[in-house]
């Protein structure tokens, strides 16, 4: 076990599966304690109706080496979130890291439509799912968080502050909610940074998500035989991938230098030299610039 993060308390609020998951797992193997949080338990499924739960989530952190802690919780109502904090407090009286990487909003997406021809109640949704859950969760979390200097928030997107500011991100509520984000960590740094704290947004590439696994019918195991069906999802990357970024963040004495910037995983793997799970490391945002975007026949040679 990497104990670099032993002693070291964190939250990832959206745990449940995906990057949160990933993130999750990685931090326990870094020797961290990681509360878990989201909708979906084993006695009780959120909206989303996924399979994956907390518990799931938190065993994993475990066997990972570090301390897995599940709470049911939704990120929408300010009590839950205001007793979850308090738990912390009152179990460990520290908060090192905030992860906020709620999203829940893929049931309410509608691609290829414009705003007009949407619906508005869905749209809004997904709208309060993305941005209102994050701020409400930093709103309590914040104060425990600043208590000792180098905490630090990572505020999860899709897409990189250079690539959402120059493309369409295929639906007018989903593109506003990844932007959103991004600025939600420029904010939290400016008003951190006298603190001793810092806060970033981080992007994962094309992320193997429990989901994308099964739209391509494949597991992670046999991952690249969906790259007949998609030959560009030959970039893609594990949730650990994203897990592995945060942690480097999240060990690294100098994480200051990250404040208020837009980040990503492939960047990131660069300058910490880590790995995804199979050994590569992929470089998927210069690679759906400079391949897929460009039209380009998928070739990930000199991408991972």
């Amino acid at each position: 076990m990497n104990a670099s993060l032993k002693g070291k308390v964190a939250l990832v609020a959206g745990g449940t599966r995906g990057a949160g998951r990933g993130i999750a797992v990685e931090l326990g193997a870094a020797g961290a304690t990681v509360y878990v949080t989201g909708r979906t338990t084993r006695r009780e499924r959120s909206e989303y109706g996924r399979p994956e739960t907390i518990e799931e989530t938190a065993e994993l952190v475990d066997r990972a080496g570090g301390h897995g802690i599940a709470v049911q919780v939704d990120h929408l109502d300010s009590d839950q979130v205001r007793a979850l904090v308090e738990r912390i407090d009152r179990d460990h009286g520290r908060l090192d890291l905030l992860v906020n990487d709620v999203w829940g909003g893929d049931p309410f997406a509608e691609w290829d439509t414009p705003l007009w021809e949407q619906s508005l109640d869905k749209g809004m949704r997904l709208l309060r799912l993305a941005i209102d859950t994050h701020i409400i969760t930093s709103h309590h979390a914040l104060p425990l968080l600043m208590r000792d200097p180098g905490g630090l928030v990572v505020e999860m997107t899709d897409g990189t502050k250079e690539y959402n500011d120059a493309n369409y991100r295929v639906s007018f509520f989903y593109d506003l909610a990844k932007t959103a984000v991004i600025r939600l960590a420029f904010a939290q740094a400016h008003e951190l940074r006298e603190r001793g704290c810092a806060a970033v947004a981080l992007t994962p590439g094309w992320l193997r998500s429990e989901m994308m696994l099964d739209i391509y019918q494949v597991r992670e195991d046999n991952w690249r035989d969906a790259t007949k069906t998609e030959p560009h999802f030959a970039i893609s990357e594990s949730p650990r991938f994203t897990g592995r970024a945060v942690a480097a963040l999240a060990a690294d004495p100098d994480v200051m230098r990250w404040s208020g910037q837009s980040l990503s995983s492939g960047q990131l793997a660069k300058v910490y030299g880590f790995t995804d799970v199979d050994g590569s490391r992929p470089d998927a945002w210069r690679y759906v610039v400079e391949v897929q975007d460009a039209g380009k026949p998928a070739d990930v040679t000199g991408y991972r």
